[in-house]
């Protein structure tokens, strides 16, 4: 099937799929689909878990409103509606990070979902002749890698291999990626062997990018491959340009990367991503500002392509049947606010703001609401002020995730004007010029709650209320 006849099978499948749901169920208990995603290291599974225990025992969800109010009469888990998804491990990931020896759970390596359903007490004229109503809240958890395989959907395998040799020309992580392709002659006859070595020394490159801070880490399932793994879908690599004559090695990885589009990426687009109702995308600011300015700017960068992945627009009646659905509210969140003292929290919001304008602005600009916010799902550290050299620093302490004991973190001073910070990753610079930004790695603390009480976070009730609070 060509590119056009499955882009045109897609959207026929969609609107299918809308229209019956659209036209068969308009008396079913209302349903809103949130899609969690954010690269590596962003705290996607926290999140989720953190949102769903707080939502339970809502005794610091004061900024939801529905809760404020006294809308909320109780939140409980039932089975998800997708039999094929993996259900999200909620209750072992709440475990591990409440139990008597707390630790970070495992993060995100394929999708999962989970149903939290919501019994709200009637409101309005009509409310006492209605009786209680349920939103089903279903959230859908998928790694960031995946959504920026979105991206690959508008190129072909000549444009991608120039683009991504053009960004890693000057890495070291790629020194011996591009030591094989300098090696490799695109226009010889296919050997497997040689496809085989250049595409894994690729998926090297991509997991020590990845590492190094780097965001751009696509094809997103060369780092999570699951049952992919060693199956030509997997087996390719970006080559330079030849003249690709048939039963040549670069026209056998062309075949590979337009396989990979049509039976990894399209799929997990039909499937999944193109049913969310609202979308946060959760950003580890504070790593790439503790990697330097290029990290800083291929994280602009993501940004940017992650929202061009978005369908965005207002999910109304007759957008469903003529168009397909489309995500409404999209809230970027820089995690780890926990991190900082709170007198810094003002600049970590502005530098996430900053670093999403270009998206949000094309969000909005297309009928999305969009919001920028930093938070922590699960707060692991506790402020202090120290004093260094006669002045106050606005310290945080936790326990250290490696050896468990205890330290103070001053991360540095943050700018009152991010483009402090992303004009010089704009422009290029290697370093930043006043000095580094540090970071530790903080494991989560022994906890006593209170009945009632979820796990202790940062604006996780704001980030709530602005996703979902006009459904409650």
């Amino acid at each position: 099937m060509t590119g056009l006849a499955a882009d045109v099978a897609d959207g026929v499948l969609r609107g299918a799929e809308t229209l019956g749901g659209v036209v068969s169920s308009p008396f079913a208990e209302p349903t809103l689909r949130l899609g969690v995603t954010g690269l590596a290291r962003a705290g996607k599974t926290v999140f989720i878990t953190s949102l769903v225990a707080n939502l339970m025992n809502r005794g610091r969800m004061a900024q939801l409103s529905a809760e404020r109010d006294g809308r909320i009469e109780a939140a409980y888990l039932q089975p998800q509606p997708d039999d094929t998804v993996p259900r999200f491990d909620f209750e072992n990931h709440l475990g591990a990070l409440t139990g008597p020896e707390p630790h970070w759970p495992d993060s995100t390596r394929a999708v999962s979902e989970l149903r939290l359903s919501l019994r709200l007490r009637p409101s309005g004229l009509f409310g006492g002749l209605t009786g209680p109503k349920v939103l089903h809240l279903d959230i859908i958890d998928y790694p960031g890698e995946w959504l920026l395989d979105l991206s690959l959907l508008d190129k072909d395998y000549a444009g991608w291999s120039a683009d991504v040799l053009r960004r890693i020309e000057a890495r070291d992580e790629a020194k011996a990626f591009r030591a094989a392709v300098r090696a490799a002659d695109p226009d010889a006859a296919h050997d497997e062997p040689l496809a085989q070595g250049l595409a894994s020394a690729f998926a090297d490159y991509l997991q020590a990018a990845r590492a190094g801070g780097y965001y751009d880490c696509t094809p997103g399932r060369f780092l999570l491959p699951g049952d992919l793994a060693g199956s030509p879908v997997l087996t390719f690599a970006p080559l330079p340009e030849g003249t690709a004559p048939r039963g040549s090695l670069a026209r056998e990885m062309a075949r590979r990367f337009e396989a990979y589009k049509a039976q990894v990426v399209r799929p997990f687009f039909r499937d999944h991503f193109a049913r969310i109702d609202r979308q946060v995308v959760l950003v580890d600011a504070l790593g790439a500002l503790h990697s330097g300015p290029p990290a800083m700017e291929d994280l602009r960068r993501a940004m940017t392509d992650i929202l061009g992945s978005f369908r965005p627009g207002s999910n109304g009646f007759l957008s469903q049947i003529l168009r397909g659905k489309r995500v409404e509210k999209i809230l970027f969140a820089a995690t780890k606010a926990d991190h900082l003292h709170h007198q810094q929290h003002p600049q970590l919001t502005a530098i996430i703001e900053a670093l999403t304008q270009d998206a949000r602005d094309r969000a909005q600009f297309a009928g999305a609401e969009t919001a920028a916010l930093s938070l922590a799902a699960l707060r692991a550290t506790t402020e202090e002020l120290r004093t260094h050299e006669g002045a106050e620093l606005p310290c945080v302490r936790g326990l250290l995730a490696d050896t468990g004991k205890p330290a103070a973190l001053y991360p540095g001073r943050l700018p009152e004007d991010p483009r402090q910070l992303l004009t010089p990753a704009r422009q290029g610079a290697e370093c930043w010029l006043d000095g580094s930004y540090a970071s530790m790695r903080f494991a989560p603390q022994p906890l006593v709650l209170k009945p009632g009480d979820g796990p202790p976070h940062i604006r996780l009730d704001r980030a709530a209320e602005f996703l979902f609070g006009d459904r409650l």
